[in-house]
């Protein structure tokens, strides 16, 4: 029977070869119906199904690890290798690559400064990996292409979402973050402990599950829709059955459980401590790895379960495996009133029930199936001194020993809470004390104390029939802001315009200029459709901002000198050197600016930012000199140059400052010391600028789509990996805001330039879902250019 067709997982074979503990599993996609393992043992092991008998055989045996490997995942084929490849994680910092048919690696991936403990693929090739070093890795064919950070303790797990472009991260700061183009969009708060693992639904659903033994259900959105209990200890792994919403999940609690329909359907326990991974097979059978070394496959197939003999063999190992009460695995443990053997002739109420009971003094823990309508023996209790529960007469709770521990169950699908009783306190203390540590209603004191009471004479003990329903904390719904569209006319630059000089407004009076370049003018540019031909990119020389109007802002830069503090103003002779420079560097005269003026434009440039935008203004237009970009972007001016327009970058300042310094970054790049300068701090510098896009002001969007635009010209030159990496997902990320359309040919022909001659480059946009996003342009009518532009990226993707 296939998975879903009712019965009950049994096991179907136990498979010896690693020598320590199993912690990663991972369906494999050739051979079919085989598997992947790793292992402690430092190994990676290939298994294939056995046709003549229900097992597996070991394909081969994989190392190329110096120390533990901690997980796995199977890259899909590509044209290169049509099998796929296999990679592992390591506790070496490292990650290994292999291809199926080989036992040393193809190569091997450095760059997390930590154990590698969680790997995920993506389409195209990418490759996403979680490290104790607090940082996720998103890597594409050998390269590391983006860095995700944000979280603040080791991350645990990672799983690559079907939707282009977005991903997830699970973290033992108890946070789940989705990240979109390699930027946090939204954090899942709600476990309460470590996420150790996740599982993908559909686009919009996924599953966590937590070192808080309980397993949750999310919307991409970020609301948490259901939360499953059952696990008793650490939950390590969660993997869902191919084709529905049912999945499986393995923890610190010796056991294996299956959920059908939201509730735990069957729950099968293993004679291993700690039952580290697991992974689904296409068929539905069930692969688990445990700390014994062991990896056992179970299946609801009949034709697939393993002999008489080899289950007794199973149990046989089970009913000999000693359960340490200390993990509270078993829940309530009553020393004074086990029964005996003949309470195991009544029959369990649910699958997986444990029953307790006491023979010549020894404990033996049982547990219900279903399925076979008995109990299975699944171990001896033992006690914390070599005594067992019986001769101590103690229960094991946090380590110390009490007379009775209870189980209060809070209400039927929340979890159930562990009371620890000693027959010498007060009842109305412990209660007390139970609802504080637990954070519950105190208005169940009298209920509580009364249970105690109850239950401590002797009586049997039943759950408690106190309804106090568990404080659900959901995420709150995270509503983006929408922006508001602007009118769509790109506008000329507003300092061409008559009238009063105000950076950012866009007055369309100035005449286009220079009709054929499509970088300029308004409606100017018609190409005539019938010349198919690619003028757009890839791009070859940097976009600047050249319009000016000298006099407009000498007049600006007089009128607020007027206004400055004794300390900031400059003198007439100041004025004049500044008009002077103004008039070298926007005239194409012979004259060279002098130190002098430099140190004067200096000075005006470091006013407060509420007086200082025409002074930036005269910096924008100077730094295209070649002169003038020697001397601030040279080795020794250039980091106090970087810090002062960086600091205007800033989305909480004033609106012109961010424009101009947008803009002057722009005109950095004309000459060779501007444009080494800006490849050198492009990390901190994009990181920066990408923050102006939360105004809705157009005029700052054109100069961000610039400023990117020229870093796709530098980039297109020398083939920098993570550089592309970085701009590529800042234009993914701007394309989400923007809406006027100057801007947005702007970020096409930038894309255009950066994926043209390089199938990295076009895979990586693929990974994170451009093509989806700029779709929508190629049927603008107005202005021409976007679509035709659009049209020809779309061909490369």
């Amino acid at each position: 029977a296939m998975a879903g067709e009712g019965g009950a997982f049994r096991l179907r074979c136990s498979l010896l070869g690693h020598g320590q503990d199993v912690r990663g599993l991972t369906r494999g996609l050739f051979p079919q119906g085989g598997f992947v393992s790793v292992s402690r043992d430092r190994t990676a092991r290939l298994w294939a199904p056995d046709g003549l008998n229900r097992g597996f055989t070991e394909m081969h045996c994989m190392s190329g690890h110096s120390n533990f490997v901690s997980c796995v995942c199977i890259i899909p084929p590509s044209d290169l290798y049509p099998r796929g490849l296999i990679a592992t994680g390591g506790n070496d910092h490292n990650i290994c690559i292999f291809t199926v048919d080989s036992t040393a690696p193809l190569y091997i991936l450095k760059g997390h400064k930590n154990t590698v403990c969680s790997l995920s693929s993506g389409k195209f090739g990418t490759l996403l990996s979680g490290s104790w070093d607090t940082t996720a890795k998103v890597w594409l064919n050998d390269r590391c292409m983006m860095t995700l950070q944000g979280h603040t303790a080791a991350i645990w797990a990672v799983k690559i979402l079907p939707e282009q472009g977005l991903m997830l991260t699970g973290s033992a700061d108890k946070t789940i973050k989705l990240w979109k183009a390699g930027r946090c969009e939204r954090t899942f708060t709600g476990h309460e402990d470590c996420v150790r693992g996740l599982a993908i639904l559909s686009e919009m659903e996924f599953l966590s599950c937590a070192n808080d033994a309980s397993v949750r259900r999310w919307q991409i959105s970020g609301e948490c829709l259901q939360v499953y209990y059952g696990h008793t200890n650490y939950i390590y792994s969660i993997s869902v059955f191919p084709r529905c919403k049912d999945f499986v999940t393995t923890g610190e609690d010796r056991s294996l459980r299956i959920w059908k329909q939201g509730e735990c359907a069957q729950t099968i326990r293993l004679p291993a401590q700690s039952v580290w991974c697991c992974c689904v097979l296409d068929n539905g059978d069930i692969v688990v790895g445990a700390s014994d070394g062991i990896i056992r496959v179970f299946t609801e197939s009949s034709e697939r379960t393993a002999s008489a003999e080899e289950i007794q063999a199973f149990e046989n190992e089970l009913s000999q495996a000693s359960i340490d009460p200390k993990t509270g695995d078993l829940g309530d443990i009553n020393a004074d009133d086990l029964p005996g053997r003949e309470h195991l002739k009544d029959p369990g109420t649910r699958d997986g029930q444990t029953r307790l009971i006491k023979d010549n003094g020894k404990v033996e823990a049982y547990q219900w199936s279903v399925s076979e309508g008995r109990w299975i023996k699944i171990g001896d209790v033992v006690g914390s001194s070599g005594a067992t529960q019986q001769t101590s007469g103690k229960v094991l709770f946090e380590g110390k020993e009490y007379d009775y521990v209870f189980t209060i169950d809070v209400n039927e699908s929340g979890p159930s809470y562990k009371l620890p009783y000693n027959i010498t306190d007060d009842p109305w203390l412990s209660a007390y004390n139970f609802l504080q540590k637990n954070d519950l209603n105190p208005m169940f004191l009298d209920q509580v104390a009364k249970f105690i009471m109850d239950n401590t004479k002797g009586q049997t003990l039943l759950s408690s029939s106190a309804q106090f329903s568990d404080p659900f904390t959901g995420a709150g719904r995270y509503v983006p802001g929408s922006s508001s569209g602007s009118n769509t006319i790109p506008g000329a630059d507003p300092f061409t315009g008559a009238g009063r000089y105000v950076p950012g407004s866009a007055s369309n009076a100035g005449a286009p200029v220079g009709g054929v370049d499509p970088y300029t003018g308004m409606g100017a540019y018609q190409s005539a459709a019938a010349k198919a031909e690619n003028i757009y990119f890839p791009k070859k020389d940097a976009v600047t901002f050249d319009q000016a109007n000298p006099t407009q802002i000498l007049g600006k830069l007089k009128e607020l000198n007027g206004t400055a503090a004794e300390e900031h103003r400059l003198t007439e002779d100041d004025l004049i050197i500044l008009e002077k420079l103004l008039s070298v560097t926007c005239n194409t005269s012979a004259e060279t600016p002098t130190a002098q003026q430099l140190q004067t434009l200096w000075r005006a440039v470091n006013w407060p930012e509420d007086i200082v935008f025409p002074a930036l203004d005269i910096l924008r237009l100077s730094v295209r000199h070649p002169t003038v970009n020697e001397n601030f972007c040279s080795e020794k001016e250039h980091v106090q140059f970087i810090v002062l327009l960086l600091k205007f970058l800033n989305p909480k300042g004033k609106q012109a400052n961010q424009l101009l310094a947008l803009r002057a970054l722009c005109n950095c790049f004309v000459s060779h010391a501007g444009e080494k300068l800006m490849m050198e701090q492009r990390d901190e510098i994009m990181t920066q600028a990408i923050e102006t896009k939360s105004g809705n002001n157009k005029n700052i969007h054109i100069a961000l789509a610039t400023l990117t635009l020229n870093y796709a010209v530098c980039l297109h030159k020398v083939n920098n990996v993570e550089g592309k990496a970085q701009c590529l997902s800042v234009i993914s990320t701007v394309m989400e805001v923007v809406q006027d359309l100057e801007a947005i040919f702007r970020l096409l022909v930038a894309l255009g330039t950066l994926i043209s001659d390089d199938s990295n480059a076009v895979q990586l946009a693929k990974s994170l879902g451009v093509d989806s996003q700029i779709k929508k342009y190629a049927s603008v009518s107005e202005p021409a250019k976007v679509k035709e532009c659009c049209r020809f990226v779309l061909n490369l993707l």
